[in-house]
């Protein structure tokens, strides 16, 4: 006994000047708590208790040392598993693509190596391409682009936790080792990097990111807005699958909150327009009657604008024959609105296919820029939010 507290001390002493003048690595606080808690441990265990050593020996081991080598070497090479990462690359890529983005971050907190693999920005963009496609634009890019410049940390997200060596050894060790406090103390919060693709798309998922796009029937499908299309602040609820809206505020009108908004009332905008600016339609000199359009308009100047969706009309002065229709060679061109009853002063509208600048009076609201829609999916959707009754 004397010969091992001997060699022990000498051991130690060895040590401490030998790296009493260099810098300890980061971990070294852990095995100087480890060191402590072990020989604590192993005095409460008693070591020199018989078949303490055999506690922590599982009884294959003390079967293999009976058996000879060659049976040693066929029980190890009969019991080896393959892991996901000897796969061959093509085959991990594959099973990745596969994977739904919680699978994605599952995977990403297994090991380092799976966790790169996880993040690339190839699978993440395919997820968000699917999910978020229709209703993120370049507003949207934008304003997160301004949000992880003005970020200086990522406590949003709902990070992966990676276990310390303390944490690791409390699985083994005496139960004394599994300390509350010091177990939470080692943890280390792994989370993408904020500019990352993968960021980006839980930031949206968490809801705790607002983003820029247009709500077609705002408020609920309130009679005032039926067919128009406008600007709003989103935050997606994970629970409901739904989204929250927040509109600007009208003039003196607060800011309007609606709750529910579902995705097929969303939309990524068209233009990249400022609800305040005027578009300048780059269309007008084309417009015929039958064509279907989105008009700006808003109820004073003091408004954001909102899309309407209407339909270019025929001249009074035309009986809608095609065969003899000047309409398209006119000045004027006559805008309807046929979810409004005949007589109603929101029927019909007309402006100058030549001035490309905001007309409308205070009593009519202000007609701004036109937008001709191209696509038979856009015009369809339109028709889908059509009113069941005819509007005032």
């Amino acid at each position: 006994m004397l010969f091992l507290w001997i060699t022990c001390f000498t051991f130690v002493t060895f040590l401490y000047k030998s790296l009493s003048l260099k810098p300890l690595p980061l971990w070294s606080s852990e095995v100087r708590i480890l060191s402590i808690w072990f020989w604590k441990d192993l005095l409460i265990l008693n070591p020199f208790k018989k078949g303490f050593l055999q506690s922590f020996i599982p009884s294959e081991m003390m079967t293999l040392r009976r058996k000879s080598f060659s049976s040693r070497v066929e029980n190890v090479e009969g019991n080896s598993e393959m892991s996901v990462l000897d796969l061959p690359e093509l085959a991990l890529e594959c099973i990745l693509e596969r994977l739904p983005p919680e699978g994605l971050c599952s995977m990403a907190s297994v090991c380092s190596s799976l966790r790169e693999k996880c993040r690339s920005k190839y699978l993440w963009e395919r997820h968000m391409k699917e999910k978020w496609g229709k209703v993120i634009g370049p507003a949207a890019y934008r304003e997160w682009q301004w949000h992880i410049a003005s970020r200086n940390d990522s406590s949003f997200f709902n990070q992966a936790k990676q276990r310390g060596l303390m944490t690791y050894l409390s699985q083994f060790w005496p139960i004394s080792l599994v300390r509350s406090n010091s177990s939470t103390s080692f943890k280390k919060k792994v989370s993408p990097p904020i500019d990352s693709i993968m960021s980006w798309y839980l930031a949206l998922e968490s809801g705790k990111f607002w983003f820029p796009a247009q709500v077609y029937n705002r408020e609920n499908g309130h009679v005032g807005f039926m067919l128009s299309c406008y600007d709003a602040e989103l935050s997606y609820d994970l629970k409901t699958d739904s989204f929250q809206a927040r509109y600007p505020p009208h003039g003196r009108r607060a800011i309007a909150i609606e709750t529910g908004v579902t995705w097929d009332r969303l939309r990524a905008p068209p233009l990249d327009t400022s609800p305040h600016d005027l578009y300048i339609s780059d269309c007008l000199t084309e417009l015929c009657p039958g064509d279907h359009i989105e008009i700006q308009w808003r109820r004073n100047k003091e408004f954001p604008y909102g899309w309407w969706y209407g339909v270019v009309g025929h001249l009074q002065t035309c009986d809608g024959n095609e065969y003899y229709c000047r309409c398209h060679d006119s000045d004027t061109v006559v805008l309807e609105f046929n979810q409004y009853t005949p007589g109603s002063r929101w029927r019909t509208t007309n402006i100058d296919r030549k001035d490309r600048r905001e007309e409308g009076n205070e009593a009519d609201g202000f007609y701004g820029g036109i937008r001709k829609l191209q696509s038979n999916e856009e015009i369809s959707l339109w028709r889908r939010l059509w009113p069941s009754d005819v509007l005032e």
